[in-house]
């Protein structure tokens, strides 16, 4: 089995301020690429903070060149950040709460969030999923919050033969137990490794819980977050197909 380092970006966002954040975006991929990090999964709307009302003034076509110092920054380290984006597609008017992929060869994927939370239709629309990612032998399928909340939606991930599940989120305190012990049910119930990229500060109003985590496909926690703040969640598999955590303060 070949070597892989996977990690939570747990972010704090100043709320519509895409310059600062995505520079903190970048000083993330720097020192995630000095712990040999290879996927680095950050939350939900991580560029512009969780801020629906702000959204159809902030939302970009995923290849806008705002994003350009973030590619290259992927290219240059040789890693794939997850980013989250508001953001529009073609002619549509719609905003859609975008997980932007970019990889290491300068290549840009989208996956759009699928299932709304009660209350984001206001601001957003509904999208279509994407493709997940292939890595050697490694499937990963991609979630952005309330995704997770439709038990179909891991189901069909591991159904299609993922074997990672990286879901960028907003979790708030209130609603932290729940949500986790979801996550780590569908670890355990579908054999995956189950990532997990949280705000670790107030966005949109909420009180975010931080505490990023990584689950093995055991339902063991492999890494955490211990609370709020800036940080690294790291997963390190080895050839024997163990895996060992590390957080990082950021």
């Amino acid at each position: 089995m070949t070597v892989l380092t996977i990690a939570a970006a747990q972010t704090v966002s100043i709320a519509g301020d895409l310059p600062a954040n995505i520079a903190h975006h970048l000083a993330f991929m720097r020192i995630a690429a000095e712990h040999g990090v290879q996927l680095l999964v950050f939350p939900e709307l991580s560029l512009t903070g969780y801020e629906p009302a702000l959204a159809a003034g902030l939302a970009i076509a995923p290849h806008d060149e705002v994003l350009a110092p973030l590619r290259e920054m992927a290219r240059e380290l040789r890693i794939t950040a997850v980013v989250g984006m508001p953001i529009r597609q073609g002619a549509v008017s719609e905003v859609l709460i975008g997980a932007l992929v970019l990889g290491p060869d300068g290549s840009l994927a989208v996956y759009t969030k699928q299932h709304l939370h009660p209350g984001e239709e206001v601001a957003f629309t509904a999208g279509q999923g994407g493709a997940a990612l292939e890595w050697g032998g490694d499937r990963i399928a991609l979630a952005v919050c309330a995704d997770f909340s439709h038990a179909s939606h891991p189901r069909q991930a591991a159904e299609a033969g993922a074997n990672i599940y990286a879901a960028g989120v907003l979790i708030s305190e209130g609603g932290y137990a729940a949500d986790t012990t979801l996550l780590q049910g569908y670890a355990a119930e579908h054999g995956m490794v189950v990532l997990m990229a949280n705000h670790g500060g107030p966005s949109g109003g909420w009180t975010c819980a931080g505490r990023s985590a990584i689950w093995g496909a055991d339902g063991g926690l492999i890494a955490a977050s211990p609370g709020v703040g800036d940080a690294l969640v790291i997963a390190r598999r080895n050839t024997a197909g163990q895996w060992h955590g590390e957080q990082v303060v950021i």
